[in-house]
């Protein structure tokens, strides 16, 4: 897949750009079935212990169900394909690794709002910038809640920055923006990536439609992230690309 320079320049410079209509339908399927089948999982976890909200999960409304892309051939088909190591390529270079990867998912005319954030700051530490892909499986639109990106010269922020972030009372969400530029919406077809970095201020809004919004959200490093005192993985570090070459997939497990 070709990824123009134009394309490369506006990664480095405003920390953001959108692939339209890449993923192959199949494997968009593919993923909403999976995405289903977690969801059910979920549910029952949370009836089971007589709970509304779970971590970030809020019962049929918002769901965030991370890390089944080793528990899943089809996720991890996508996960190490050559699409998505094309992408890193482009923007982390010879070297990337799964650092993480979770499905984001907003219930019809009751999925919650997400605020201004950089991925980064769910992190807690410093730590070098990696690649959020943002995976449309639905059409997206304003109306549905689709993902706004904040282009680093919106604010006079640089690539490195890393704001300070604070927990949003009711939600659990993490803030790191106050201000009111609106930012750029992204109006894709179910398909599309929007590929951003870890440092660039996102958000999303709720879902008026009477239709579900999802999306699959991979997550990429140009080198394993270390938790703040150094001793082990934040997250993960599954290489996809060593030497520019793309690596098999890993173990099933």
């Amino acid at each position: 897949m070709h990824i123009s320079e134009v394309q490369r320049a506006q990664y480095r410079n405003e920390g953001y750009f959108f692939l339209e209509n890449v993923i192959p339908s199949e494997q968009v399927e593919g993923l909403r079935a999976e995405c289903q089948r977690y969801i059910g999982r979920y549910d029952a976890e949370m009836e089971a212990k007589g709970v509304k909200v779970q971590g970030l999960n809020h019962y049929k409304k918002r769901y965030f169900i991370s890390r089944m892309g080793l528990e899943s051939p089809t996720i991890s088909d996508f996960l190490f394909g050559d699409l998505m190591a094309d992408v890193c390529r482009a923007t982390l270079g010879e070297n990337a690794f799964l650092f993480h990867e979770q499905y984001v998912v907003k219930f019809a005319e009751v999925g919650t709002k997400f605020g201004w954030h950089q991925d980064s700051g769910y992190v807690g530490h410093y730590h070098r910038p990696y690649l959020s892909c943002w995976c449309a499986l639905d059409d997206m639109s304003i109306e549905n809640g689709t993902v706004s990106v904040l282009p680093f010269s919106a604010i006079g922020m640089t690539p490195d920055d890393l704001y300070d972030h604070e927990i949003e009372m009711g939600s659990n969400d993490k803030i790191g923006y106050q201000g009111d530029n609106p930012g750029v919406p992204a109006l894709v077809p179910a398909g599309s990536i929007v590929v951003f970095s870890s440092r660039t201020f996102h958000r999303s809004g709720p879902n008026r439609t009477s239709r579900i919004r999802r999306c699959y959200l991979a997550q990429y490093s140009a080198e394993p992230i270390m938790n703040r005192e150094g001793t082990g993985l934040w997250g993960q570090a599954i290489p996809i690309v060593k030497n520019g070459v793309r690596c098999g997939l890993p173990a099933q497990g």
